[in-house]
């Protein structure tokens, strides 16, 4: 096992720019997910740590060695492909241990190391099959398997479930996670899905425009977003944001949404501009509270998914989302009343789509739990 670290690592195919100085430190033992949307270069940046594309610029270090000179073999890692990378015209039990027969160990270790690790994964009773032969969740168990079996320094995953049905991937997540508890090999793993982000990881770098935008543990960057861009993407619905300015109301900071107004505690000084200035509002769905008390609002849509309710309301200001527990009972054109939870809400700068305020941040906007509907 080793720790992996990439140093101002930049990649250009031609005159385009895929990596821009992306630097990252992998821990040994530690399971991290590049996350981001198509074209942000996660695949590229994991291409790079497993040689298969050579850096334009920067350092790839394994173990504390400098890798950019090495062929994949050398560096000592496993790949798991999107498309599970099979040799068809091999079984299963010989896929699995191709990459000992190249080391030339005896035929009967072979075939009891085979064994073992297949009884494993569950794949004892498909030994003798071909690829052809098998569903598409055991086929990603062999190239499990025939990475695992190698005993590499880091694993690599490269969308290992994106061709897997939603039930079967969450029964694949589970395994990897539990693979990966049982044997702590460095781990890396790429995606654009954020829940398996989420589920999987001990960090997490998001990705944005070849770059990292935020690199930090599951609960950070969904509590902590450093960005819009971090807070939108992550969460499911993801975070709804509401345009206004920081004005003063009657002697008191608050955050102005057409004629909402959120009264804001210390810390004003911190929002851009100062005192007041444009900013955006941004609630996560199970931060908004639908009940008796707070703004009116009429109910838009409504989307039962089992064990929540998303609920839009919309008022003469804009439009959120509501996560309510359970298959809750509204209808479109219901008038409701709204409230935030005060300590998760967060302020972002209009221009920057930075995170200006945080709620436990020291010097920064919090808004009040008292806010109420004022008038404009």
């Amino acid at each position: 096992m080793a720790d992996v670290e990439l140093k101002a690592v930049a990649k250009s195919f031609g005159k385009v720019p895929v990596c821009r100085g992306v630097d990252l430190r992998i821990a040994d033992g530690e399971f991290v997910t590049l996350l981001g949307p198509s074209g942000c270069g996660k695949t590229t940046t994991l291409n790079l740590i497993a040689g298969l594309e050579d850096a334009s610029a920067g350092d790839i270090l394994i173990g504390g060695r400098r890798v950019n000179h090495l062929t994949p073999f050398e560096r000592d890692v496993a790949m798991v492909f999107q498309n599970y990378a099979l040799y068809p015209h091999m079984t299963v039990a010989e896929n699995i241990g191709f990459t000992l027969r190249l080391r030339g160990l005896p035929r009967d270790e072979i075939r009891r190391r085979v064994a073992a690790l297949a009884a494993s994964l569950e794949l004892g009773p498909v030994l003798d099959r071909l690829p052809a032969q098998l569903s598409g969740g055991q086929q990603q168990r062999v190239a499990l398997g025939r990475a695992i079996i190698r005993e590499p320094q880091v694993f690599l995953f490269d969308e290992p479930f994106s061709n897997l049905d939603s039930g079967l991937r969450i029964r694949l997540r589970a395994e990897i996670k539990e693979l990966h508890q049982r044997l702590r090999v460095t781990s890396i793993f790429v995606t654009h899905d954020q829940e398996e982000a989420l589920s999987l990881s001990d960090r997490i770098a998001v990705m944005r425009e070849g770059r990292v935008e935020q690199y930090g543990t599951p609960a950070e960057v969904y509590a902590r977003p450093v960005s819009r861009y971090v807070a939108r993407f992550i969460g499911s619905p993801p975070m709804d944001f509401l345009p206004g300015q920081i004005t003063n109301e009657n002697g008191i900071p608050a955050f102005r949404m057409g004629a909402i107004a959120v009264p804001l505690e210390a810390g004003v000084a911190d929002a851009p501009g100062g005192a007041t200035g444009p900013c955006e509002f941004g609630v996560r769905p199970e931060h908004v509270v639908l009940g008796s008390a707070g703004a009116p609002a009429t109910v838009r849509l409504v989307q039962p998914v089992g064990a929540s309710t998303f609920v839009t309301v919309a008022w003469d200001g804009g439009s959120l989302i509501a996560r309510v527990p359970g298959m809750a009972s509204f209808t479109p054109g219901e008038r409701v009343h709204f409230s935030m939870a005060p300590r998760h809400v967060m302020l972002f700068d209009a221009a920057s789509g930075r995170r200006v305020s945080m709620p436990g941040e020291a010097g920064v906007i919090n808004p009040s739990p008292d806010w109420t509907r004022r008038p404009a």
